[in-house]
């Protein structure tokens, strides 16, 4: 129970401090009995103290019930988010990922449960399903509870974990077609419907699979158990598959058993297999035998079984010498295979029975073996004419890399390949005669050559190709133009290198630099020279590549200055990527020679930029009449440059990453240096070290601008009537900039502002009215600010037209009665995760919680809970009065008067100050030696012995107890006798006997005297968690001390216990709360 429980329980004493009552003492002795009302928030309470000092401390009484009465009518009726505290996406999907849910959640009766086909469970902390979890999901076909409960080898902090599933959990969901338990600590497979089609257990600790587990699922189809027995899920034995464990499912078609340390194919697999996947076991040995029934099958991974541990990016064993050993008939019956997988397979040779029979292949990988002088003499390919993908890669000499590589002859006869990927097979030269096989191959599409080392290349070669779309020559030494080998007296050779690194594998192609602006290269034609040694670029290399469309050569070193006649072969070029390099832009006739290029990327060279006194050219830019697309961004552009940049075609220009501030500093010698750009659309002016934005500024750019970014700068104002200077603006961005509120002024009226972005800024107040002239604003990100409300003033009418309101990341103020609640609610399915990221920034207590998680009782302050006590105690009184009387008058009559005698006021004999022996009574608990050795060492010296004149006397048991008393008689005596009692705490979760004793007749004392007693002392931190001693220590701050375990601090420690023990409590309340205990009349 949190505080939210003493605001419930605390009414039948709320003349007590903090309104204490019974069930916070039973807390505080650690009765487990002891339980608050039932919660009817969707998370634990908060503690009230916050909202009590907010603006909504001191409403109406009778508006906080309208209020309370309106959220219960809310919850009841269901306007609230669906499936709180879950998020509800398109097609009845349900999102509850990443909550740290410690059970199923079972949404209101309120909610569409029935429409509900996907619950998504990822990455909580859930350890148990119970049968009924998933009862009230009647169409339920997707089911995720992955990433709940690892096994200790996957956790994180390698904690065991053990998922518990009740036999009729999937049982009870007839409708279940998915079902994914991967990364979870079960044993064994659990019950499930005969409906399932789809089965993930992979990641989890079954080791065992017999036919009793599979009983009924001939629906099943897709069945994945990847990872059961691996380096990272370390167990005692490799995965057991019974001899026709899966022979039931008559309708499994893919079956997924990689990395589970089988070491031999699974006996009596369903015949309708159609993909099956054995890769990184330890099956070395294949046999006819071992595919035999397996006639459907269409897709075969065995890679990785015996692998090739000199490029292992993971713990790897060793191959064993003369292995693998494959059977020339292994796959000669699998007529209707068309992708097969030997990857990692320590393979020096292909057989050429191996194929035989196989005539519908169509993807063939034998990356990461030993191939590297098979492939130049290979005859295996004139029978794989239907061949469409070939994977080639890091079949490489340890330790050596070739002069020359020569494709053997029968790489012509794969008259259907359209993708061959021979990256790190380490090749120094390419030259006409290394892919010569290859030239005639009408549907060859891609071919993939990078990370060889080589670093001579005759690109002219590509255009004797007749259909390729695609060469990747990345990451080699490509330094220019090849000279043929003949001229150099140069013949085949090896040469030692550096041995490769375990894991170097070619990264992912890059994206362009400015994903917003620039177009993608899917294009007829495509050359990544990306990551070489390029410093100059000379027409030669591209001699016969008039057809290349698309050109990459971004991440190298070219340093030239370029001068238009660089490129002069490629006549069809239409996307050119430069960036990353140090291109000198000195030449006013830069790629001019490129008639039709449409997109050009020369962001990140800014060496040139910062050389001090070099000017640089930009006048090329108007010469380009197709170019659409440019990237100037991150060059650090800031002086001597063309003063204007021109050009009708240019549609978006990236300039940001610049400094644009210190051009715009100097005058008007930049004002108009985007004015030129007449069909300008797009215009990102991020990063560019911008403090302010001035109307002459905005007036100047292009009037035909759409999109506008001005991102990541420094704008701490924004003039926004200043907006109407550019009038077809749809979208502006100002996001992670400065602004602190949007108050001067308001957004024009007539703009045609479609998406605002002002996320990520200082924004705590907006003014009423700001958004309601933008009547074509659609899309509005207030996300990542300080704004503490979201009123709908802000929007009037626009409102019920926005498509996208976000708010998410902002500390917003959850108190009782927040009209934005009720706004959002209206709004939901405008606002983007309002059940998960529109979160509380306050009270404390509700800090970074969803803004639903508040309990009804917070909306009640102390008034109108007495007023709802008395009513309610009114008509239960009258409700035991009237059938009382009705049958026994005089009985009824002798309870209602002792009834009032009871409330009646009595004056009660008051103890003089001066009559009582001590000064304070200490309670400890003596079963613990350190505390009792610091009572008598410690606190008995400094408050009796050190203090001089002003001496306390104090009370202990040991000492002042009467013998022949009983232990009652002398504990009340001790606790009436004394001015204070003083309770000793090294932890609160299991007190003594004495100690409770003591503290109910010190709040006997309370009751009786209206004099609070208590003085807390903690000797542990631990015990500093109370709720009721961190209440207290709210409420009466100076009667809870903490010891101090430092000696610097014990001084002040004994000066604030004097004045604890010497002063009435109730000076110490804080007034915020609590007036304290009066005197009795």
């Amino acid at each position: 129970m949190g505080l939210g429980g003493v605001m419930g329980t605390g009414e039948r004493n709320r003349n007590l401090p903090g309104g204490l009552g019974e069930t916070e003492v039973e807390a505080f002795l650690g009765n487990p009995q002891g339980g608050g009302a039932e919660e009817v928030e969707l998370g634990p309470c908060p503690d009230p103290a916050p909202i009590l000092q907010g603006p909504y401390c001191a409403p109406h009484p009778l508006s906080l019930l309208v209020q309370a009465a309106a959220l219960a009518v809310a919850l009841a009726e269901g306007t609230l988010p669906a499936f709180l505290p879950c998020e509800l996406q398109p097609h009845g999907q349900v999102n509850c990922n990443w909550l740290f849910l410690k059970s199923v959640p079972h949404f209101s009766a309120g909610a569409p449960r029935a429409n509900v086909t996907s619950l998504s469970l990822i990455s909580n902390r859930i350890h148990h399903l119970h049968d009924s979890d998933f009862v009230h999901l009647s169409n339920l076909r997707v089911l995720n509870l992955k990433w709940n409960c690892p096994p200790a080898g996957l956790s994180p902090m390698h904690f065991p974990c053990h998922m518990t599933i009740e036999p009729n959990t999937f049982l009870a969901v007839p409708t279940l077609e998915e079902l994914n338990l991967s990364y979870n600590g079960i044993t064994t497979v659990p019950a499930l419907p005969s409906s399932l089609v789809s089965l993930s257990l992979s990641r989890t600790s079954i080791l065992v699979l017999d036919p009793t587990h599979f009983t009924g699922l001939h629906a099943l189809r897709f069945l994945y158990m990847d990872g059961n027995c691996y380096y990272k899920n370390p167990c005692p034995r490799a995965l057991e598959v019974a001899p026709g464990a899966l022979l039931g499912l008559g309708n499994l078609t893919h079956l997924s058993l990689k990395y589970n340390n089988l070491t031999e194919v699974p006996r009596h697999l369903p015949p309708s297999l159609d993909t099956l996947l054995l890769s990184y076991n330890h099956i070395v040995t294949l046999a006819p035998e071992d595919l035999a029934n397996l006639t459907a099958l269409r897709v075969l991974d065995v890679g990785g079984n015996c692998r090739r541990c000199d490029h292992a990016r993971n713990p790897c064993r060793e191959c064993p010498k003369n292995f693998p050993k494959l059977h020339p008939d292994t796959f000669s019956h699998l007529s209707r295979l068309e992708g097969l997988v030997l990857k990692d397979s320590s393979l020096y040779k292909l057989e050429k029975d191996w194929f035989r029979g196989l005539d519908r292949l169509q993807v063939l990988d034998l990356s990461e073996n030993f191939l590297y002088d098979y492939i130049t003499k290979t005859t295996i390919f004139k029978d794989l004419t239907q061949l469409r993908r070939l994977n080639l890669s890091f079949n490489y000499h340890k330790k050596v890399s070739f002069a020359h590589l020569h494709l053997a002859s029968s790489f012509g006869d794969l008259v259907s390949l359209e993708k061959l990927d021979m990256h790190g097979i380490f090749f120094r030269s390419l030259t006409n005669t290394t892919l010569q096989p290859l030239t005639q191959l009408p549907k060859l599409q891609s071919l993939r050559l990078q990370l060889n080392f080589i670093n001579q290349a005759q690109l002219s070669i590509f255009g004797a190709f007749p259909s390729l779309l695609f060469v990747d020559l990345s990451d080699n030494r490509i330094s220019g133009a090849a000279t043929p080998a003949a001229a150099l007296g140069e013949v085949d050779s090896r040469v030692e290198v550096w041995r490769l690194p375990r894991g170097l594998a070619p990264g992912p192609l890059d994206a362009v630099s400015s994903k917003d602006f620039m177009p993608s290269c899917n294009l007829n034609f495509t050359l990544d020279l990306s990551r070489n040694n390029l410093v100059t670029i000379q027409q030669e290399m591209f001699t016969r590549l008039s057809r290349l469309q698309c050109l990459r050569l971004s991440h190298n070193s070219i340093s030239q200055a370029v001068n238009g006649s660089q490129f002069v072969p490629l006549t069809s070029l239409r996307v050119l990527d430069l960036s990353h390099n140090k291109l000198d832009l000195y030449h006013g006739r830069s790629f001019t020679e490129l008639p039709q290029l449409e997109a050009l990327d020369l962001s990140f060279n800014s060496q040139p930029f910062s050389m001090q006194g070099v000017g640089h050219n930009l006048s090329f830019v108007a010469q380009l009449p197709s170019l659409r697309y440019l990237s100037l961004a991150h060059n650090g552009i800031h002086s001597r440059v063309s003063q204007k940049l021109s050009s009708a075609s240019l549609r978006a220009l990236d300039f940001s990453g610049n400094s644009l501030s210190q051009m715009w500093a100097e005058g008007d010698l930049y004002l108009c240096f985007f004015k030129g750009l007449r069909n300008l659309v797009q215009l990102d002016l991020s990063k560019n070290h911008l403090h302010t934005l001035l109307p002459r500024h905005l007036d100047n750019l292009p009037k035909s601008l759409r999109q506008l970014h001005l991102r990541d700068n420094n704008l701490a104002f924004f003039n926004w009537s200043s907006l109407t200077v550019l009038p077809r603006l749809e979208a502006l961005d100002l996001a992670g900039n400065q602004l602190k509120a949007l108050s001067n002024g308001s957004l024009p009226p007539g703009i045609r502002l479609q998406k605002l972005d002002v996320s990520s800024n200082s924004i705590g107040f907006v003014i009423p009215g700001f958004f309601v002239r933008a009547t074509r604003l659609t899309e509005l990100n207030l996300s990542a600010n300080a704004l503490k409300t979201v009123d709908p003033s802000w929007f009037g009418s626009l409102a019920g037209t926005l498509k996208i309101l976000d708010v998410s990341a902002n500390p917003l103020h959850c108190a009782c009665g927040a009209a934005f609640v009720d706004f959002l609610l209206e709004r939901q399915e405008a606002v983007p995760g309002l059940s998960r990221r529109v979160t509380c920034g306050s009270p404390g207590q509700l800090q970074g919680r969803s803004i639903f998680t508040q309990d009804l009782r917070l909306c009640l302050d102390e008034t109108l809970s007495l007023d709802c006590f008395g009513l309610s105690l009114l008509m239960v009184a009258l409700g035991l009065a009237v059938p009382m009387l009705h049958h026994l008058c005089g009985w009824d009559l002798w309870y209602c008067f002792h009834l009032c005698l009871a409330h009646l006021p009595r004056r009660r004999w008051q103890r003089g100050e001066d009559t009582l022996l001590y000064d304070a009574f200490v309670v400890f608990d003596k079963v613990q030696s350190a505390v009792a050795d610091w009572v008598y060492n410690e606190l008995r010296v400094q408050l009796e012995e050190r203090r001089g004149r002003r001496a306390l006397r104090l009370c202990l048991e040991e000492r002042d107890w009467l013998p022949g008393k009983t232990l009652f008689e002398n504990l009340w005596a001790s606790v009436y006798s004394s001015r204070k009692t003083v309770f000793v705490l090294d932890h609160t979760d299991r007190v003594s006997g004495l100690l409770r004793a003591s503290f109910l007749l010190a709040q006997q004392r309370l009751l009786e005297d209206r004099k609070d007693v208590v003085v807390l002392v903690i000797l542990r931190p631990a015990a500093y968690r109370s709720r009721y001693v961190r209440l207290r220590q709210r409420l009466c701050r100076q009667s809870v001390l903490l010891w101090p375990h430092q000696p610097s601090g014990q001084g002040s420690f004994w000066a604030n216990l004097g004045i604890a023990l010497t002063r009435d409590n109730r000076h110490f309340y804080n007034r915020n709360f609590c007036r304290g205990p009066t005197t009795a009349e």
